[in-house]
């Protein structure tokens, strides 16, 4: 699969001279907007938090590169959102697949052909499974390793030597509360996101020094299609059934807390705006409790607090429990990639 770009810019649009303040845009308290279109890639960009984020930062004047598996049903959906034209020039439209290596070296060069050096790049696309690890196959393993890790490590390399030479840009890696310690029964999904952070904080060294900085954003749980896109490996009738019942209690609790997709648009904004060489911001009312716990709580306590929060059977609980000894079945498939 190769990138197509549906609208290329002319030219690599102008970088911001300087800030405007909220009365002078009609924005609102605390909202940062810019006066010349700086450019910005968001992954993912055709649903969800992706599409919240591009539709937000295009209204607040920058140039934004959609970049999304799906581009004929992604990009009328961003236009919709937007009230963007067909023409408009601070709208391009890459096609990118993360699983695809071939794909994202095609997309870095129409990113780079559209923009030049992007002021700023969102790692938002990715996958989620649900499953333990003796249920979750390993070709799903690999998939959502690679579309949450290798696919944005691709991408990042194939963008870095224009913004290198440029000497400036953000790079954000969406990470998840799965991300800050591990999850039961999302292991997979669980172990990219950690790997993410670690990769995000490496990254983050080696770049400073040419002026270019990372942005970490641990999310909490949003209103989107996330929960219907997660492909699940649980095996109810196994010898996980009872993690599985429990959690599954847990997960309407979780969704009563879930905020509007514009809630982390408007997060990402204020965090592309970050000066440090490296930033962690959680985005989310359970996103902040979960960083703050693992920051001030031993590992032991942590545990205990979050697994009886989610049910999860205490340790040594079942073994003589008769679940033990039911036969595992493992399905075999794979997860679907956010567009």
């Amino acid at each position: 699969m190769t990138a197509r770009p549906l609208r290329v810019a002319a030219s690599p649009c102008p970088r911001l001279t300087a800030p405007v303040g909220p009365a002078a845009m009609g924005g609102h308290g605390g909202e940062v907007v810019v006066s010349e279109a700086r450019s910005v890639v968001v992954t993912g960009a055709s649903r969800g938090l992706g599409l919240a984020s591009a539709t937000y930062l295009h209204r607040r004047g920058w140039h934004v590169v959609a970049a999304m598996r799906s581009p004929d049903a992604g990009l009328a959906r961003l236009r919709e959102a937007t009230g963007a034209d067909e023409d408009d020039p601070r709208l391009t439209c890459v096609r990118l697949d993360l699983d695809d290596p071939g794909s994202i070296m095609a997309a870095g060069r129409a990113i780079e052909n559209a923009v030049g050096a992007p002021d700023a790049v969102v790692h938002n696309a990715g996958v989620a499974c649900a499953g333990c690890v003796e249920e979750t196959p390993a070709d799903v393993w690999l998939q959502t390793f690679t579309t949450n890790l290798f696919g944005p490590v691709r991408l990042t390399q194939a963008l870095l030597p224009a913004m290198r030479t440029a000497g400036r840009g953000r790079i954000v890696v969406v990470s998840s509360v799965g991300g800050v310690r591990g999850i039961p029964t999302i292991s997979a999904y669980s172990a990219a996101k950690g790997a993410s952070e670690r990769w995000a904080e490496a990254l983050a060294g080696e770049v400073a020094p040419f002026g270019i900085g990372v942005t970490i954003l641990v999310t909490g749980t949003f209103r989107t299609d996330i929960l219907e896109k997660t492909r699940t490996y649980a095996d109810t009738d196994g010898p996980y059934a009872v993690h599985h019942a429990a959690l599954d209690q847990c997960g309407p609790r979780m969704m009563r807390l879930a905020k509007p997709p514009e809630r982390f648009a408007r997060a990402l904004a204020r965090a592309l705006e970050e000066s440090a060489p490296l930033a962690r911001r959680a985005v989310g009312t359970d996103a902040r409790m979960v960083l703050l716990a693992s920051r001030l709580m031993p590992t032991r306590l942590y545990r205990a607090v979050t697994g009886r929060a989610m049910g999860v059977p205490r340790p040594g609980a079942l073994r003589d429990h008769p679940v033990r000894l039911k036969p595992l079945t493992v399905p075999s498939g794979q997860s679907e990639q956010d567009a």
